[in-house]
Parts: structure tokens; sequence; C-alpha cells
């Protein structure tokens, strides 16, 4: 009989009293991935802290290779062969990649009184035959500032393989990746599979998990709702089990249509190096998506509408005027709104409170004659636009946003942009790291945008979300446009030949 690599046996976890983890219990099998699904706040995080030894469980067990494991530190579970590979990267972007694979063991070569000797050419050595094993060529000194996401997830995995990790978690593994980098990580858990290592694989991405995974766990509310071999499970049934619901139409039919009238015109927008002649044209009440591969110039060309970056060349008008000297701040007096792709760096104060961040950027308009801001009246402004996005109201009285879902920030940041009520929304991917579920009620507050008139700039690289939303689609290539694509001809052929650079058909 298999000894399994992994079990959970009747975990149970409560935080004030609240539980979070109702006796789950799953196992993993030697040589297998394993597919953990869940919306946002279903406990698959609480899981993974205990098993690495963040949390300790408040009843059941946990087993790895077949004997008691109770780890009380991260260092125990690296003791135990698990490794993590995190979607926020655990690595010093100042360090070498040599430095960050061996930063807690360094290999010694002798003891000198009293001052232990690093064997530099023994950490190099290690440090090229772990990266061959990645299939990553770079050179061991190499600066992990200069690597790309991609290539810096591989140094992660090279060092979980420096430590011959048996269990491998992979959370939210392909959120930063390109499409070629995917496609090399995806390969590189079927080597670690053939060697007979396990591998747990967290993610959003339900297309990836199936085609990854042997095994299934699906967690709803902390509890486990099915489990299973891969091929008894669809799409829709992991949804339906995971939300709770029959999610008929992920994408929420809209009874409105764009307006003739423009609340943005851009010609021939440039910055050398970054795009070039970028035009476009937004209606009021449209969807306007923008598609492409990593490297196109879509974020790129967001930042400088907004006024983030500048421009070298190229007029934008604004709600029918002209709009030259841009800045975020004169971008808010003037009607638009920027919801960042990187909520947690760029878009939200994760230590405040969701009242905080919601007021943020609205400030100036609730300054009385005396100066002072009218705290009630901002209060209140607050929370009702905060409800009107579906932030519960124990969220509102809670504690900092980083406690929150990912769901429920990017309803903060949300909401924190409809309170400068703005007539343009530029959405740089708005569902990233959010669970099906919360992605259904961010596309229904978008069509609420746009019913009310509003303007929504969709960037994307969810081809299926912009085909499911837009009203039509912007295409760019190496920082240019190449094509704009009606939905009457939207197809994901069409889209795709436009972002490689093949013209349209």
């Amino acid at each position: 009989m298999t000894t399994e690599a992994l079990q959970y046996q009747d975990i149970t976890k409560s935080f004030f009293g609240v539980p979070v983890l109702k006796g789950v219990s799953f196992s993993l099998k030697p040589g297998h991935a394993l597919g953990l699904v869940g919306e946002n706040g279903a406990g698959k995080s609480t899981l993974m802290n205990i098993l690495g030894g963040v949390l300790q469980p408040d009843g059941g067990r946990l087993m790895v290779a077949g004997q008691p494991f109770a780890p009380r530190s991260p260092m125990d579970a690296r003791a135990r062969g698990i490794a993590f590979i995190h979607q926020e990267l655990n690595l010093f972007a100042n360090l070498s990649v040599a430095e960050n694979i061996f930063l807690t063991a360094f290999p010694r070569k002798s003891w000198l009184p009293f001052v232990p000797s690093i064997d530099k050419k023994a950490i190099a050595e290690r440090t090229r035959a772990l990266l061959e094993a990645v299939q990553l060529p770079v050179a061991p000194h190499a600066r992990v500032e200069s690597l790309s996401p991609g290539e810096r997830q591989l140094v992660e995995i090279a060092k979980a393989l420096a430590f011959d990790a048996k269990v491998v978690i992979f959370d939210e593994p392909t959120t930063s990746l390109t499409t070629r980098e995917c496609e090399r990580l995806f390969a590189l858990i079927e080597t670690l599979k053939s060697e007979g290592r396990s591998v747990v694989y967290i993610s959003h991405a339900l297309q990836d998990v199936m085609r990854l995974c042997e095994d299934l766990v699906v967690l709803r509310d902390g509890e486990v709702v099915a489990q299973g071999p891969r091929q008894e499970f669809s799409m829709d049934r992991m949804v339906s089990l995971m939300v709770g619901r029959q999610l008929q139409q992920l994408f929420p039919e809209r009874t409105t249509h764009p307006l003739p009238e423009s609340v943005l015109e851009v010609k021939s927008l440039s910055q050398p190096g970054v795009i070039k002649n970028v035009s476009l044209s937004l209606r009021k009440g449209e969807v306007l998506g923008v598609a492409g591969l990593m490297g196109s110039g879509r974020s790129e060309m967001a930042r400088i509408l907004f006024g983030l970056d500048p421009a070298s060349a190229g007029e934008v008008v604004l709600n029918g005027k002209p709009y030259a000297t841009r800045t975020p701040q004169q971008s808010i007096a003037r009607g638009m709104a920027f919801l960042t792709e990187s909520r947690r760096e760029e878009g939200l104060l994760m230590e405040a409170d969701v009242r905080e961040n919601v007021g943020l950027a609205s400030l100036r308009r609730f300054v009385g004659s005396t100066g002072a801001v009218n705290a009630a009246a901002l209060s209140a402004r607050v929370d009702a636009v905060a409800r009107g996005v579906g932030i519960a109201e124990a969220k509102l009285a809670g504690g900092a946003v980083k406690t929150l879902s990912g769901g429920n920030q990017q309803k903060v940041v949300l909401a924190k942009w409809l309170l400068t009520e703005p007539s343009v929304f530029i959405l740089d991917e708005p569902t990233r790291g959010i669970d099906v579920g919360a992605k259904s009620e961010i596309y229904g507050l978008i069509n609420e945008l746009v019913g009310r008139g509003a303007g929504v700039l969709m960037i994307s690289s969810e081809l299926e979300e912009l085909i499911g939303m837009c009203d039509r689609i912007l295409v760019m290539h190496k920082g240019e446009v190449a094509g704009v694509v009606d939905k009457a001809n939207f197809a994901r052929e069409a889209i795709l030949r436009l972002a490689f650079g093949g013209g349209m058909a």
C-alpha cells in the first residue's frame, strides 16, 4: 500500500471564536498534483499556513509520508521537505540568484577560529546545477532584480530543489506570468511529478487546475464539499460547488448600449520605447477592452493617460476638453479613475481600514470653509458607496484591508474611485487574483457603471473576460494598436492573431 505524501485529518481552526476550518480531511498521493480550489475566504490559505508552521490547528492532525507532523515554524516544514511557491515571491531583489537559493544554508568550506568560511565555489556549482534543472539560463551571480517574474519563480523552485523538497505548494503561480512562462512552469511541474515529488496547486484559473492535477479538492466556507479524481469534475461543477449556487451566466447581461458621445479621445499618443501612435475613442456607456501580450504596452498606456508617466507626443481629450498636462491629481479632478493592476502595492493602504481607504481619493471634496474635513459627511458617503459595491457592514467596521479577501479588496478599490464620481474608469486587470464568485460581482458593478453613462477602458489578460464584457476590443502589439475588433467579430483566434502581430484576417 502506497504511503500518502501528505494528509490532513479532521483539521479545525477558529479565529476569535469564528470557525474557518471545520474538520478538513484530504490526502495527496506521491507523484501527483492535487488541485485545491475555492473562493477567497474558503480556508485555502489557513490550511497552507498550518502546513507551513505559521498557524497551529485547534484540532486534527497532519501526516507527512505516513508520519505525524506538527510544525511550529516554517523551518520545521522545510526540514520535512515541504516548500512553498507563493504568489508574492519571497526573494531579495538586491541579492544574487545563488545568495537567494542558499540564504539560510550556505555550504561551508571549513571553520576558522570563531569564523565560518563559506564555500563560494560549491555555491556556484550547486546553483548552476539547480538552474539547469529548472531550465533557467542565467548566471549564479545574476541579481534577482534583473529577472522577469517568470524567471524569479523558477529561482523559487530551484530553492525548493536545493533542500530536496518532496511536497511543493504552488499558490496562484501564474498571476504575473506570460503565456510562454506559464507553459514553462507547467512543464516543470510535470517534471517534478515524474521525479516522485507531490504538488498542491492552488489557483483561480480552473482550466489550469484541470490540466495539471490528477485529483481535486473543493473548499467552501472552511469545509470540503467535494474531492476526487479530475475525471469526476467539470468546470461548471467546480464553479457551482465553490460558490454554493449555479452561475448560469458568469458575464451578466447588459441592458444598456453605448451612446455616440465620446468621453475620452486619444490621438497619436507616444513615448519612445513604450508606446507609439496610440489612438482610441471611448464612448459614454461603453466597455472598451484592451488586449495584448505582456509587454505590449497596455498598462503603460493606462499609466500615461492617468498622468503617472510622461508622453512625448499626442493629444488627449477628456469629456470634450483638451487634457495636455496630465497628473494623477488633475485626472481625479477632471473625472478619471485608474484601478491599478497592483492593488496591494499601488491601490490600497494595506494597514488602514476599509473606510480610510475608500475615502482616500476624495478627501478634498469634503473640506469645509474652515479647511477641516467634514468627517460626518465623508463617513456617510463612504458607507453608502461601500455598501453599494457589496462590502458587508462587518467589513466596514473591521480592521486593516490586508485581512480581506482579494475580491473584497478589489471592491474597496472600486468604492474609492466611485466616491470621486468619475466619467472615465481605467481598469487594469480588475479581476486578477480573485475567485469566480467575486469576479461575477465585479462584472455586475462594471455593468452598473456603464449603465450610468460612464466609459470603461478595461485591460485584461483573460480573453474570455474581454469577449464576455466588452463592446469593442482594442488589441496592442509592441506598443502600437494592432487593430480594433467589434463585438460582432469577437473570436479568440482573430484577437490572438493581432496580439502576435499577425494583422487583421
